[in-house]
């Protein structure tokens, strides 16, 4: 994994490495709160030995003082003397419970011991510490001179008494805090790449080319607002998914430049994929470049389009088909301009009969003859098998993929059941795209300006202003040839 693909991948995932943040460090503040508070006392121990009259006497007391440090501490640990301190303050406590409160370190190459001690209690872990080492002189000098006749060679002097510590040495909040951290991003980070190697979804366009075989012809940007309204006002709606079908409907006209897809089914692999709003909002962007476009309802199981549109659903296309109703009295006009409608009519009990029959090719020949483009909303591929029925016809076939939603297998399943037909497959599009992600495009206007939608309404205003008036001037300009002639050089500027 390159880099970049980590970044990538970190971006995408960026609400489970949060999440696993935020939890870590808060399981480390809990875990700090709920610890009981310790303080610790120290005191220091000089061993020293009796001075000699010579160098040599110096420095053998020397190696002494140092080799006795090393056993010394061993003793502050040890049972006698946690006894010995338990007697002589009166604790409640058990000696090896005492023990494990102790700590003892010889600083290597002196003659020095601190002596540590932790207690719940700031004032108890003072007065440990201060009788432990009062102990244990008294102890060394019993060791040192067991017969009290002769001085002892060695000696233990407290350089340092204990002091009430201020405050509490466990926990250490800060470090926890620290640490609960480190680990949340670690496991964060793990969780997000364990995560992405075990995700089957499509969440690039490079599993879609190489999962369906085919390129990706637009990618649609998730807004919210498309389930409360489907259909993008284009004349006045400058928005970042609004530029997607643009360039949709741009990528759809350049496909066959020679001969150029009319009739196209708009399907997907399962439900919920953005289907018929992509159906819709297509035909609505080709409308927008003054094409004259029908759009079809042929899902009949579970139609949408009436609904979507403000239509009436119980005449439409599967009324046409049954002979209960003409084409041109099922078609419907709707508000927006060079979109024309049919619906799905009343759910007949056989829609794959009725969608395989020579009147449905007869009423698509027909209506291919009428329109320039003919736009058929279909059910999903792997749900049953109307939309292969209607793909076998048609001159290509358009597969909605949800980013994060749609399954690799059942993408590639979708793709073999428009092979098996011989449908043409002229892309996919990739649906309800995060704007901020691993497989995000960024439809921002901040390069251009925050006016740029603005200033484009205000351009293509300008525009048909300009080309008004152009058609005007021409229709006023004196005869020079044939009106045929005239009319033909006017329509020309008019567009």
């Amino acid at each position: 994994m390159k880099l970049q693909d980590f970044v990538k991948l970190i971006r995408a995932r960026w609400i489970v490495v949060s999440a696993t943040i935020v939890l870590a460090t808060l399981a480390a503040v809990i875990l700090s709160l709920l610890t009981t508070p310790l303080y610790q006392a120290s005191t220091r121990l000089f061993v020293s030995t009796r001075p000699g009259s010579s160098l040599s006497d110096l420095y053998q007391g020397s190696n002494l003082s140092q080799q006795r440090v090393i056993s010394y501490a061993e003793l502050i640990t040890g049972a006698t003397l946690a006894q010995r301190t338990i007697d002589k303050l009166g604790l409640n406590m058990e000696s090896s419970e005492l023990q494990s409160k102790i700590k003892a370190e010889a600083k290597p190459n002196t003659v020095l011991i601190d002596v540590q001690v932790l207690d719940q209690s700031a004032v108890r872990a003072r007065d440990i510490a201060n009788a432990l080492s009062d102990e244990f002189v008294a102890m060394v000098s019993e060791l040192e001179a067991p017969d009290k006749a002769s001085a002892p060679d060695v000696r233990v002097v407290v350089e340092q008494r204990a002091t009430v510590p201020e405050s509490p040495v466990v926990p250490k909040v800060p470090r926890n805090i620290a640490i609960g951290m480190g680990l949340g991003v670690l496991l964060g980070v793990g969780l997000a790449v364990v995560r992405d190697m075990l995700d089957n979804t499509v969440t690039s366009p490079e599993t879609i080319e190489q999962v369906a075989g085919v390129s990706l012809v637009g990618a649609i940007p998730m807004d919210k607002e498309r389930r409360k309204q489907p259909a993008i006002a284009f004349d006045r709606d400058n928005t970042a998914i609004a530029e997607a079908f643009r360039k949709l409907r741009t990528n759809l006209q350049f496909l066959a430049v020679d001969n150029p897809p009319r009739v196209i089914v708009v399907t997907s692999s399962m439900p919920h994929e953005g289907k018929s709003t992509t159906a819709i909002n297509v035909a609505l962007a080709l409308a927008e470049a003054e094409h004259r476009v029908v759009l079809i309802d042929g899902d009949m199981r579970r139609p949408t389009l009436a609904k979507y549109l403000d239509l009436v659903g119980t005449v439409g296309f599967s009324t046409v088909l049954s002979g209960g109703a003409s084409l041109d009295d099922a078609l419907q006009k709707t508000r927006f301009p060079g979109l024309t409608v049919l619906t799905s009519g009343a759910i007949p009990p056989n829609p794959s009969e009725l969608l395989g029959s020579q009147s449905a090719r007869r009423v698509l020949s027909e209506l291919r003859s009428q329109f320039d483009y003919v736009i058929l909303d279909s059910t999903p591929l792997l749900a049953v098998t109307d939309a292969a029925i209607l793909a076998a016809g048609a001159d290509g076939v358009l597969i909605m993929t949800r980013h994060g939603q749609t399954k690799r297998d059942q993408l590639a399943h979708a793709v073999d059941n428009l092979q098996s037909v011989g449908a043409p497959l002229l892309g996919a599009v990739f649906t309800m795209m995060p704007i901020r992600g691993r497989s995000s495009y960024d439809y921002s206007y901040s390069y251009y300006g925050s006016d740029t939608p603005k200033l484009v309404s205000n351009q293509r205003n300008e525009i048909e202003s300009k080309k008004g008036t152009l058609a005007e001037d021409f229709k006023k300009r004196p005869s020079k040839g044939s009106l045929a002639e005239e009319r033909g050089v006017g329509e020309r500027f008019a567009r």
